[in-house]
């Protein structure tokens, strides 16, 4: 491979990248690699290398790369109104267009969208928020969250304490005492193993009423949660899960925040993951698909019953003390409008249910039968492999063999397909962008079966 020595050089000395082995990073033990451009499902490298992104990005470009619709809209409201804040009462065309535009989309039930930069400061808001409303109702003890384990929320320190994995708390004083934690709707991972679906469910429920008991209902405000298990494993619920939780929340007054940054917009083959399990948010976590990325935004959603006692609170007590310099910022919102319509126009919701329902069914037939898938598993546009040692009597592999990374490097190495090694077990994860073919689904298929070979035979 070439490489580009100034930049390798200014990036080992200068550059401080997230979630990155730092010290190996600056040692030159791995690698450091420029993005030049990008178009569909491909990236490619300033030394020329092609790539197929099996992850759009980090599951969040949804439209594929290179749309000129969005890069346009974004160019024409820079020339056009490149900031303006959004602070008592203040909007901008694009902002307000974009907010009707998410309302149309989302459940019926909700109200109002908040804006902001990324999925961990609409998180930030949203805990925010729940205090505020909880306050207002004279409930100042009812403060508490729960979140999952292998959750992922965010990287602040709310936010990392809601996520559930463990390299987002080491070493970091993480969680805070004001978050706990209840099991995963992580099926294939159940300690009980004779345990039918129904019976998990059931199990999850009654952990989630345990430990509402003894913590008391009366210090616990919501309870957050992916629709879809993203990062902590690409885990879709056993059936019946979300109703079964919401039962539990409903009968403790528990409000229910869905963090969609991974789920809306598309990626399960339905506006949004909600909608899809039948959940009742009374707050909602956009990001990611909200703008497939071509500038930074977020959103809170915020039902109508939350929506009711803001406004009182601020007949009691004046404007809300919460925002953000770049809230609602009109580059954003721009590139927002342009993603929403050209994922309309392009049928690209339908294609994500269409070509992912493709995906894990052609993996299924690759891999089911390999001696060391445990399971394959998925939802629209997202999948995940998950290796074993023994499928039989479903033993890991050692973490210290690192076999899911090993795979993941012999996919980009040999076939140049993009995927994603998940953290916390042997799982390799995908997440195209919306617009892939079945052809490239094929590619995908055929560099996980080469690479699980030259990894373990």
């Amino acid at each position: 491979m070439l490489t580009n020595d100034q930049l390798a050089q200014w990036d080992r000395e200068n550059f401080f990248h997230p979630s990155t082995h730092l010290a190996q990073h600056a040692r030159g033990e791995t690698p450091s690699r420029v993005i030049r451009t990008a178009s569909g499902c491909h990236i490619e490298d300033r030394d020329g290398i092609r790539f197929l992104d099996a992850f759009a990005g980090l599951y969040c470009v949804n439209a594929g790369y290179g749309r000129q619709e969005i890069a346009e809209a974004i160019a024409e409201q820079a020339r056009e109104l490149a900031y303006y804040h959004a602070y008592v009462g203040h909007g901008t065309e694009a902002s307000i267009t974009l907010a009707k535009m998410i309302l149309d989309r989302a459940p019926a039930h909700m109200s109002k969208v908040y804006f902001g930069l990324g999925g961990s400061d609409a998180n930030e808001t949203n805990l925010k928020l729940v205090w505020y409303y909880n306050n207002i109702r004279g409930l100042p003890q009812k403060k508490r969250i729960i979140s999952r384990w292998r959750g992922y929320h965010g990287s602040g320190l709310m936010t990392g304490s809601l996520t559930g994995l463990e390299g987002f708390h080491k070493k970091f004083d993480l969680p805070l005492s004001q978050v706990i934690h209840t099991e995963a709707p992580y099926y294939f991972r159940r300690p009980n193993l004779a345990q039918s679906e129904a019976e998990f469910v059931a199990h999850c429920a009654g952990a989630l009423e345990e430990l509402i008991e003894r913590e008391g209902a009366d210090t616990i405000a919501a309870f957050i949660g992916e629709p879809v298990l993203g990062t902590g494993g690409i885990v879709p619920p056993p059936p019946g899960y979300w109703e079964a939780i919401q039962t539990v929340l409903k009968k403790h007054d528990i409000l229910l925040i869905a963090d969609e940054v991974v789920t809306g917009f598309g990626r399960l083959g339905s506006m949004f993951g909600s909608a899809h399990y039948g959940m009742e948010p009374d707050l909602i976590t956009i990001a990611k698909g909200l703008t497939s990325a071509y500038a930074p935004l977020s959103g809170s959603i915020v039902s109508d019953r939350m929506w009711k006692v803001l406004e009182q609170g601020t007949d009691e007590n004046g404007p809300i003390g919460h925002g953000w310099t770049y809230s609602a910022h009109p580059i954003g919102a721009a590139a927002g409008v342009a993603n929403l319509a050209l994922i309309d126009r392009l049928g690209l919701v339908q294609n994500a249910g269409e070509v992912g329902a493709y995906l894990k069914t052609s993996l299924t037939a690759a891999l089911g039968d390999h001696p060391h898938v445990g399971e394959v598993r998925g939802e629209g546009m997202l999948c995940a492999v998950e290796l074993v040692e023994d499928r039989e009597t479903r033993r890991f592999f050692d973490a210290a063999r690192k076999v899911g990374p090993q795979v993941v490097a012999a996919m980009l190495s040999r076939d140049r397909v993009i995927a994603r090694a998940m953290p916390q077990g042997d799982i390799i994860g995908f997440a195209p962008p919306f617009c892939l073919t079945k052809g490239e689904a094929d590619q995908i298929v055929s560099a996980t079966v080469a690479a699980l070979k030259s990894v373990l035979g």
